[in-house]
Protein backbone atom coordinates (compact mmCIF):
# COMPACT_ATOMS: atom_id res chain seq x y z
CA UNK A 1 0.00 0.00 0.00
CA UNK A 2 1.49 3.38 -1.03
CA UNK A 3 1.20 6.55 1.09
CA UNK A 4 -1.74 7.90 -0.93
CA UNK A 5 -3.77 4.75 -0.33
CA UNK A 6 -2.84 4.75 3.34
CA UNK A 7 -3.92 8.38 3.80
CA UNK A 8 -7.19 7.66 2.00
CA UNK A 9 -7.85 4.66 4.26
CA UNK A 10 -7.17 6.74 7.39
CA UNK A 11 -9.39 9.59 6.11
CA UNK A 12 -12.30 7.21 5.44
CA UNK A 13 -12.03 5.32 8.75
CA UNK A 14 -11.86 8.28 11.18
CA UNK A 15 -14.96 8.35 13.41
CA UNK A 16 -15.11 12.17 13.41
CA UNK A 17 -16.82 13.93 10.50
CA UNK A 18 -14.27 15.70 8.23
CA UNK A 19 -15.24 18.35 5.67
CA UNK A 20 -12.71 20.12 3.43
CA UNK A 21 -13.66 23.62 2.18
CA UNK A 22 -12.20 25.88 -0.51
CA UNK A 23 -13.57 29.40 -0.84
CA UNK A 24 -16.38 28.43 1.55
CA UNK A 25 -17.51 25.45 -0.56
CA UNK A 26 -17.22 21.72 0.22
CA UNK A 27 -14.74 19.86 -1.98
CA UNK A 28 -14.32 16.66 0.03
CA UNK A 29 -15.95 14.81 2.98
CA UNK A 30 -15.33 11.48 4.74
CA UNK A 31 -18.04 8.76 5.11
CA UNK A 32 -18.76 9.74 8.73
CA UNK A 33 -20.29 13.01 7.46
CA UNK A 34 -23.00 11.01 5.69
CA UNK A 35 -24.05 9.57 9.08
CA UNK A 36 -23.87 12.95 10.81
CA UNK A 37 -25.69 15.15 8.28
CA UNK A 38 -27.76 12.74 6.13
CA UNK A 39 -26.48 13.97 2.76
CA UNK A 40 -24.92 11.64 0.19
CA UNK A 41 -21.25 12.05 -0.69
CA UNK A 42 -22.26 13.66 -4.01
CA UNK A 43 -24.69 16.11 -2.38
CA UNK A 44 -21.99 17.50 -0.10
CA UNK A 45 -19.77 18.73 -2.95
CA UNK A 46 -20.35 22.45 -3.59
CA UNK A 47 -22.41 23.05 -0.44
CA UNK A 48 -21.69 26.25 1.49
CA UNK A 49 -20.42 26.44 5.05
CA UNK A 50 -23.63 28.20 6.04
CA UNK A 51 -25.74 25.27 4.79
CA UNK A 52 -24.69 23.46 7.99
CA UNK A 53 -25.37 26.46 10.31
CA UNK A 54 -28.82 27.09 11.90
CA UNK A 55 -30.70 29.67 9.80
CA UNK A 56 -30.94 32.18 12.66
CA UNK A 57 -27.14 32.33 12.94
CA UNK A 58 -26.08 32.27 9.27
CA UNK A 59 -25.69 36.03 8.78
CA UNK A 60 -23.51 36.32 11.88
CA UNK A 61 -21.56 33.23 10.85
CA UNK A 62 -20.77 34.73 7.42
CA UNK A 63 -19.24 37.77 9.11
CA UNK A 64 -17.27 35.57 11.56
CA UNK A 65 -16.03 33.33 8.73
CA UNK A 66 -14.90 36.35 6.70
CA UNK A 67 -12.83 37.60 9.64
CA UNK A 68 -11.36 34.13 10.21
CA UNK A 69 -10.30 33.72 6.57
CA UNK A 70 -8.22 36.91 6.83
CA UNK A 71 -5.99 35.17 9.39
CA UNK A 72 -6.81 31.43 9.39
CA UNK A 73 -5.37 29.47 12.32
CA UNK A 74 -6.02 26.07 13.92
CA UNK A 75 -8.68 26.48 16.60
CA UNK A 76 -11.29 24.47 18.50
CA UNK A 77 -14.89 25.67 18.71
CA UNK A 78 -17.73 24.67 21.04
CA UNK A 79 -15.73 24.34 24.30
CA UNK A 80 -17.55 26.29 27.01
CA UNK A 81 -20.48 27.23 24.76
CA UNK A 82 -23.18 25.47 22.77
CA UNK A 83 -22.80 24.96 19.01
CA UNK A 84 -25.38 23.26 16.80
CA UNK A 85 -25.28 21.93 13.25
CA UNK A 86 -28.16 21.32 10.79
CA UNK A 87 -28.88 17.93 9.23
CA UNK A 88 -30.44 17.46 5.79
CA UNK A 89 -33.87 16.93 7.41
CA UNK A 90 -33.56 20.28 9.21
CA UNK A 91 -32.99 18.82 12.68
CA UNK A 92 -30.30 20.29 14.92
CA UNK A 93 -27.68 18.43 16.94
CA UNK A 94 -24.94 19.67 19.34
CA UNK A 95 -21.37 19.57 18.03
CA UNK A 96 -17.75 20.36 18.79
CA UNK A 97 -15.77 21.69 15.81
CA UNK A 98 -12.08 22.23 15.10
CA UNK A 99 -10.72 24.30 12.19
CA UNK A 100 -7.36 23.62 10.56
CA UNK A 101 -6.00 25.66 7.59
CA UNK A 102 -4.10 23.72 4.91
CA UNK A 103 -2.72 24.03 1.35
CA UNK A 104 -4.38 21.66 -1.12
CA UNK A 105 -3.35 21.85 -4.76
CA UNK A 106 -1.55 25.10 -4.02
CA UNK A 107 -4.72 26.77 -2.76
CA UNK A 108 -5.82 27.65 0.76
CA UNK A 109 -8.31 25.21 2.22
CA UNK A 110 -9.94 24.69 5.62
CA UNK A 111 -10.24 21.20 7.13
CA UNK A 112 -13.17 21.02 9.56
CA UNK A 113 -13.51 18.20 12.14
CA UNK A 114 -17.06 17.68 13.49
CA UNK A 115 -17.98 15.62 16.60
CA UNK A 116 -21.60 14.83 17.55
CA UNK A 117 -21.85 15.37 21.35
CA UNK A 118 -25.56 14.54 21.76
CA UNK A 119 -24.91 11.69 24.24
CA UNK A 120 -22.64 13.88 26.37
CA UNK A 121 -25.23 16.68 26.48
CA UNK A 122 -27.94 14.24 27.65
CA UNK A 123 -25.63 12.94 30.38
CA UNK A 124 -24.81 16.51 31.49
CA UNK A 125 -28.53 17.28 31.78
CA UNK A 126 -29.08 14.12 33.87
CA UNK A 127 -26.19 15.07 36.18
CA UNK A 128 -27.53 18.60 36.61
CA UNK A 129 -31.01 17.27 37.50
CA UNK A 130 -29.51 14.96 40.14
CA UNK A 131 -27.63 17.86 41.73
CA UNK A 132 -30.78 20.01 41.73
CA UNK A 133 -32.74 17.23 43.46
CA UNK A 134 -30.08 16.99 46.19
CA UNK A 135 -30.23 20.76 46.73
CA UNK A 136 -34.04 20.64 46.97
CA UNK A 137 -33.86 17.78 49.49
CA UNK A 138 -31.33 19.68 51.61
CA UNK A 139 -33.50 22.83 51.57
CA UNK A 140 -36.60 20.85 52.62
CA UNK A 141 -34.67 19.14 55.41
CA UNK A 142 -33.39 22.49 56.68
CA UNK A 143 -36.91 23.91 56.62
CA UNK A 144 -38.21 20.99 58.69
CA UNK A 145 -35.41 21.47 61.24
CA UNK A 146 -36.25 25.17 61.58
CA UNK A 147 -39.95 24.43 62.06
CA UNK A 148 -39.26 21.80 64.72
CA UNK A 149 -36.87 24.16 66.49
CA UNK A 150 -39.46 26.95 66.58
CA UNK A 151 -42.07 24.54 67.94
CA UNK A 152 -39.76 23.42 70.71
CA UNK A 153 -38.80 27.01 71.58
CA UNK A 154 -42.50 27.83 71.89
CA UNK A 155 -42.93 24.88 74.26
CA UNK A 156 -40.05 26.16 76.42
CA UNK A 157 -41.53 29.68 76.52
CA UNK A 158 -44.95 28.34 77.50
CA UNK A 159 -43.40 26.34 80.32
CA UNK A 160 -41.54 29.40 81.60
CA UNK A 161 -44.85 31.21 81.94
CA UNK A 162 -46.37 28.51 84.11
CA UNK A 163 -47.08 29.03 87.79
CA UNK A 164 -43.72 29.16 89.63
CA UNK A 165 -45.32 29.68 93.04
CA UNK A 166 -46.18 26.04 93.63
CA UNK A 167 -43.31 23.67 94.30
CA UNK A 168 -44.75 20.76 92.34
CA UNK A 169 -45.29 22.92 89.27
CA UNK A 170 -41.73 24.27 89.57
CA UNK A 171 -40.38 20.71 89.59
CA UNK A 172 -42.50 19.81 86.57
CA UNK A 173 -41.40 22.96 84.71
CA UNK A 174 -37.72 22.26 85.33
CA UNK A 175 -38.18 18.69 84.22
CA UNK A 176 -39.98 19.82 81.06
CA UNK A 177 -37.30 22.41 80.30
CA UNK A 178 -34.61 19.76 80.61
CA UNK A 179 -36.49 17.53 78.21
CA UNK A 180 -36.95 20.42 75.80
CA UNK A 181 -33.23 21.25 75.95
CA UNK A 182 -32.44 17.64 75.17
CA UNK A 183 -34.80 17.82 72.23
CA UNK A 184 -33.17 21.05 71.03
CA UNK A 185 -29.82 19.35 71.32
CA UNK A 186 -31.18 16.51 69.19
CA UNK A 187 -32.40 19.03 66.62
CA UNK A 188 -28.95 20.68 66.49
CA UNK A 189 -27.45 17.22 66.04
CA UNK A 190 -29.95 16.60 63.21
CA UNK A 191 -28.93 19.89 61.60
CA UNK A 192 -25.26 18.93 61.76
CA UNK A 193 -26.11 15.48 60.40
CA UNK A 194 -27.99 17.16 57.55
CA UNK A 195 -24.87 19.12 56.59
CA UNK A 196 -22.75 15.97 56.72
CA UNK A 197 -25.35 14.11 54.66
CA UNK A 198 -25.45 16.78 51.94
CA UNK A 199 -21.64 16.92 51.76
CA UNK A 200 -21.31 13.12 51.66
CA UNK A 201 -24.18 12.56 49.24
CA UNK A 202 -22.90 15.27 46.87
CA UNK A 203 -19.49 13.57 46.71
CA UNK A 204 -20.72 9.97 46.63
CA UNK A 205 -23.26 10.69 43.90
CA UNK A 206 -21.00 13.02 41.90
CA UNK A 207 -18.17 10.47 41.55
CA UNK A 208 -20.17 7.63 39.92
CA UNK A 209 -22.29 10.09 37.95
CA UNK A 210 -19.15 11.72 36.54
CA UNK A 211 -17.82 8.29 35.57
CA UNK A 212 -21.14 7.46 33.88
CA UNK A 213 -21.01 10.82 32.06
CA UNK A 214 -17.48 10.30 30.72
CA UNK A 215 -18.16 6.68 29.71
CA UNK A 216 -21.37 7.65 27.91
CA UNK A 217 -19.50 10.36 25.98
CA UNK A 218 -16.72 7.94 25.02
CA UNK A 219 -19.18 5.24 23.90
CA UNK A 220 -20.49 7.74 21.32
CA UNK A 221 -17.07 7.74 19.69
CA UNK A 222 -16.95 3.97 19.19
CA UNK A 223 -19.38 3.32 16.35
CA UNK A 224 -17.77 0.43 14.49
CA UNK A 225 -17.68 -3.29 15.24
CA UNK A 226 -13.91 -3.10 15.70
CA UNK A 227 -14.44 -0.87 18.75
CA UNK A 228 -16.85 -3.26 20.53
CA UNK A 229 -14.24 -4.07 23.20
CA UNK A 230 -13.97 -0.38 24.13
CA UNK A 231 -17.76 -0.04 24.17
CA UNK A 232 -18.08 -3.08 26.45
CA UNK A 233 -15.46 -1.66 28.83
CA UNK A 234 -17.37 1.62 29.26
CA UNK A 235 -20.75 -0.13 29.45
CA UNK A 236 -19.37 -2.25 32.34
CA UNK A 237 -18.12 0.94 34.02
CA UNK A 238 -21.60 2.44 33.75
CA UNK A 239 -23.21 -0.75 35.17
CA UNK A 240 -20.75 -0.83 38.10
CA UNK A 241 -21.38 2.80 39.02
CA UNK A 242 -25.17 2.41 38.72
CA UNK A 243 -24.84 -0.57 41.09
CA UNK A 244 -22.81 1.63 43.49
CA UNK A 245 -25.52 4.32 43.40
CA UNK A 246 -28.19 1.68 44.06
CA UNK A 247 -26.20 0.39 47.04
CA UNK A 248 -25.90 3.92 48.47
CA UNK A 249 -29.65 4.55 48.09
CA UNK A 250 -30.46 1.18 49.70
CA UNK A 251 -28.35 2.13 52.73
CA UNK A 252 -30.28 5.43 53.10
CA UNK A 253 -33.63 3.62 52.78
CA UNK A 254 -32.62 0.92 55.29
CA UNK A 255 -31.50 3.54 57.82
CA UNK A 256 -34.73 5.52 57.43
CA UNK A 257 -36.81 2.35 57.83
CA UNK A 258 -34.97 1.31 61.00
CA UNK A 259 -35.11 4.79 62.57
CA UNK A 260 -38.83 5.02 61.81
CA UNK A 261 -39.43 1.69 63.55
CA UNK A 262 -40.83 0.13 60.37
CA UNK A 263 -38.38 -2.76 60.14
CA UNK A 264 -40.32 -6.01 60.36
CA UNK A 265 -38.47 -8.90 62.07
CA UNK A 266 -39.63 -12.44 61.36
CA UNK A 267 -37.57 -15.04 63.22
CA UNK A 268 -37.41 -18.64 62.04
CA UNK A 269 -35.08 -21.61 62.61
CA UNK A 270 -32.15 -21.11 60.19
CA UNK A 271 -29.56 -23.71 59.16
CA UNK A 272 -26.37 -21.60 59.36
CA UNK A 273 -24.10 -23.82 57.26
CA UNK A 274 -26.29 -23.50 54.17
CA UNK A 275 -26.74 -19.75 54.64
CA UNK A 276 -22.99 -19.11 55.01
CA UNK A 277 -22.04 -21.35 52.07
CA UNK A 278 -24.50 -19.60 49.76
CA UNK A 279 -23.45 -16.12 50.95
CA UNK A 280 -19.73 -16.75 50.46
CA UNK A 281 -20.41 -18.08 46.96
CA UNK A 282 -22.28 -14.88 46.05
CA UNK A 283 -19.66 -12.53 47.49
CA UNK A 284 -16.81 -14.36 45.76
CA UNK A 285 -17.99 -12.72 42.53
CA UNK A 286 -17.02 -9.23 43.82
CA UNK A 287 -13.65 -10.06 45.37
CA UNK A 288 -10.53 -8.36 44.07
CA UNK A 289 -7.91 -10.18 42.02
CA UNK A 290 -6.55 -13.22 43.91
CA UNK A 291 -8.63 -12.40 47.00
CA UNK A 292 -10.13 -15.45 48.71
CA UNK A 293 -12.88 -15.87 51.32
CA UNK A 294 -12.07 -18.84 53.53
CA UNK A 295 -14.81 -20.00 55.88
CA UNK A 296 -15.05 -22.56 58.66
CA UNK A 297 -18.35 -23.85 60.01
CA UNK A 298 -19.13 -26.56 62.58
CA UNK A 299 -19.01 -30.08 61.16
CA UNK A 300 -22.45 -30.80 62.61
CA UNK A 301 -25.43 -28.80 61.45
CA UNK A 302 -26.04 -25.76 63.64
CA UNK A 303 -29.18 -23.67 63.81
CA UNK A 304 -30.13 -20.18 64.96
CA UNK A 305 -33.60 -18.75 65.52
CA UNK A 306 -33.35 -15.41 63.74
CA UNK A 307 -34.50 -13.39 60.76
CA UNK A 308 -32.48 -14.86 57.85
CA UNK A 309 -32.76 -11.78 55.62
CA UNK A 310 -31.48 -9.39 58.28
CA UNK A 311 -28.70 -11.82 59.28
CA UNK A 312 -27.62 -12.02 55.62
CA UNK A 313 -27.50 -8.22 55.48
CA UNK A 314 -25.26 -8.12 58.57
CA UNK A 315 -22.81 -10.72 57.26
CA UNK A 316 -22.87 -9.27 53.73
CA UNK A 317 -21.96 -5.82 55.04
CA UNK A 318 -19.07 -7.09 57.18
CA UNK A 319 -17.66 -9.33 54.42
CA UNK A 320 -18.06 -6.58 51.79
CA UNK A 321 -16.11 -4.20 54.03
CA UNK A 322 -13.36 -6.80 54.41
CA UNK A 323 -13.18 -7.11 50.61
CA UNK A 324 -13.27 -3.36 50.04
CA UNK A 325 -10.59 -2.42 52.58
CA UNK A 326 -8.19 -5.29 51.84
CA UNK A 327 -5.62 -5.52 49.05
CA UNK A 328 -5.53 -7.90 46.11
CA UNK A 329 -4.18 -11.35 46.91
CA UNK A 330 -5.28 -11.19 50.56
CA UNK A 331 -7.32 -13.71 52.54
CA UNK A 332 -10.59 -13.06 54.37
CA UNK A 333 -11.58 -15.54 57.05
CA UNK A 334 -15.13 -16.26 58.22
CA UNK A 335 -15.26 -18.49 61.31
CA UNK A 336 -18.56 -19.80 62.72
CA UNK A 337 -18.49 -21.38 66.20
CA UNK A 338 -21.34 -22.96 68.11
CA UNK A 339 -21.40 -23.95 71.78
CA UNK A 340 -23.81 -24.25 74.71
CA UNK A 341 -23.86 -20.47 75.15
CA UNK A 342 -24.79 -19.50 71.60
CA UNK A 343 -23.41 -18.83 68.14
CA UNK A 344 -20.39 -16.66 67.15
CA UNK A 345 -19.48 -15.28 63.72
CA UNK A 346 -15.96 -13.92 63.31
CA UNK A 347 -14.82 -12.03 60.16
CA UNK A 348 -11.08 -11.39 59.95
CA UNK A 349 -9.23 -9.50 57.18
CA UNK A 350 -5.68 -8.44 56.38
CA UNK A 351 -6.67 -4.94 55.30
CA UNK A 352 -5.73 -1.39 56.22
CA UNK A 353 -7.11 -1.58 59.77
CA UNK A 354 -8.74 1.24 61.75
CA UNK A 355 -6.70 4.03 63.40
CA UNK A 356 -6.90 3.80 67.18
CA UNK A 357 -8.23 7.37 67.55
CA UNK A 358 -11.11 6.59 65.16
CA UNK A 359 -12.26 3.33 66.73
CA UNK A 360 -14.62 4.84 69.32
CA UNK A 361 -16.61 6.57 66.55
CA UNK A 362 -16.79 3.58 64.19
CA UNK A 363 -20.52 2.82 64.61
CA UNK A 364 -21.66 6.45 64.30
CA UNK A 365 -23.74 7.67 61.37
CA UNK A 366 -21.74 8.92 58.38
CA UNK A 367 -18.43 8.29 60.18
CA UNK A 368 -15.49 7.10 58.11
CA UNK A 369 -11.97 6.40 59.39
CA UNK A 370 -9.31 8.92 58.32
CA UNK A 371 -7.36 6.33 56.33
CA UNK A 372 -10.37 5.27 54.22
CA UNK A 373 -11.43 8.51 52.51
CA UNK A 374 -9.87 7.44 49.19
CA UNK A 375 -12.28 4.46 49.08
CA UNK A 376 -15.92 5.10 48.18
CA UNK A 377 -18.45 4.68 50.99
CA UNK A 378 -21.23 6.41 52.94
CA UNK A 379 -20.20 5.74 56.55
CA UNK A 380 -23.60 4.16 57.22
CA UNK A 381 -22.86 0.44 56.89
CA UNK A 382 -21.63 -0.36 60.42
CA UNK A 383 -24.28 1.89 61.98
CA UNK A 384 -26.94 -0.13 60.14
CA UNK A 385 -25.27 -3.41 61.18
CA UNK A 386 -25.39 -2.38 64.84
CA UNK A 387 -29.08 -1.43 64.58
CA UNK A 388 -29.87 -4.71 62.78
CA UNK A 389 -28.19 -6.69 65.56
CA UNK A 390 -30.19 -4.81 68.20
CA UNK A 391 -33.34 -6.04 66.41
CA UNK A 392 -31.96 -9.62 66.44
CA UNK A 393 -30.74 -9.46 70.09
CA UNK A 394 -27.15 -9.85 68.88
CA UNK A 395 -23.97 -8.00 69.81
CA UNK A 396 -20.97 -6.85 67.78
CA UNK A 397 -17.40 -6.06 68.80
CA UNK A 398 -14.12 -5.64 66.97
CA UNK A 399 -10.35 -5.55 67.27
CA UNK A 400 -8.16 -3.70 64.80
CA UNK A 401 -4.58 -2.59 64.27
CA UNK A 402 -3.87 0.03 61.62
CA UNK A 403 -1.98 -1.49 58.71
CA UNK A 404 -2.53 -5.08 59.88
CA UNK A 405 -6.26 -5.71 59.58
CA UNK A 406 -9.47 -6.02 61.59
CA UNK A 407 -11.56 -8.74 63.24
CA UNK A 408 -15.31 -8.25 63.77
CA UNK A 409 -17.17 -10.61 66.12
CA UNK A 410 -20.95 -11.07 66.16
CA UNK A 411 -22.50 -13.03 69.06
CA UNK A 412 -25.95 -14.52 69.58
CA UNK A 413 -26.72 -16.01 72.99
CA UNK A 414 -29.08 -18.99 73.41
Amino acid sequence: MNNTEAYKEIFNSIIEGILVFKHGKVILVNPQCVKLFGYSMEEFVGMSVEDFVPSAKRTHHQHTRSQYMQHPISKQMGVGRDLEAVRKDGSLFPVEISLNPALIGGEEAIIVHVIDISVRKKAEIALKRSEEQLIEYAAELEKRVEERTRELEEVVNDLKQSNIHLEEEIIERIKAENEANKALSKERELNEMKSRFVSMASHEFRTPLSTILSSAALIARYTTSETQENRDKHINRIKANVSELTSILNEFLSLEKIDAGKMHVEKVRVEIGALVTELVSELSTITKEDQHILFTIPSDSCYLVTDPQILRQVLTNLLSNAIKYSDQGSEIHLLVQSDDYGLVFQIKDQGMGIPENDQKYLFGKFFRAHNSHHIQGTGLGLNIVQKYLELLDGKISFESVEGKGSTFTVKFNN
